[in-house]
């Protein structure tokens, strides 16, 4: 399913960033300043990381960091950054930012970083976006087990599952009516 909606559309252009050699205290600096929760690390316009607030907790916590002078971006940056292209449909986005749990990625274009996509981003377009999705995949879930109960060739009804007490279309297994998930943990 696609919304037709493009990362490229809805991406911050103006996107926060910092070179590798900013050290810690000038990031938390900028971080409150600019109201964000991350910034890019970039060097020229090639993406070398990613910080976030919790990066620079941590290395307060973990590290026990006092000097936060002393510390550069480079050195607690998530290097492996997971990036999107601006032409990825907006739905993709969502679906790889759940599957991979993370709030932003940087928009890449040519190599080069182009700009910030996050979550509040796409909620701020379109708040109901995520209902839609709730809904698509739970009508997928529904066809998908539609369909494997019609390969068993098995009698189905609608109604409360006797194994696990939920509500869903039923299967008779051994003289009992139980849904799909329940079906499949006994064979």
């Amino acid at each position: 399913m696609k919304s037709g909606i493009k990362v490229g559309d809805l991406m911050t252009r103006n996107y926060i960033y910092v070179s590798p050699d900013t050290n810690l205290k000038k990031c938390a600096e900028i971080l409150v300043k600019k109201r964000v929760s991350s910034l890019i690390v970039k060097e020229k316009d090639e993406l070398m990381g990613i910080l976030t607030e919790k990066d620079i907790v941590w290395a307060i916590v973990k590290k026990s960091v006092k000097d936060l002078d002393k510390i550069l971006a480079k050195d607690i940056a998530k290097r492996k950054v997971l990036t999107i292209k601006p032409g990825a449909d907006i739905l993709e986005a969502l679906n790889r930012m759940k599957k991979e749990k993370v709030r932003r990625f940087p928009v890449i274009e040519n190599g080069k970083v182009i700009g910030m996509i996050t979550l509040k981003d796409i909620l701020k377009i379109e708040p109901g976006l995520f209902e839609l999705i709730s809904e698509t995949e739970k009508i997928k879930s529904e066809t998908e087990k539609l369909k494997a109960g019609e390969k068993l060739k098995m009698k189905k009804k609608d109604g409360i599952c006797e194994d696990c007490g939920e509500q869903d279309i039923l299967y008779e297994f051994n003289n009992t009516w139980t849904c799909l998930d329940c079906y499949n943990k006994k064979v």
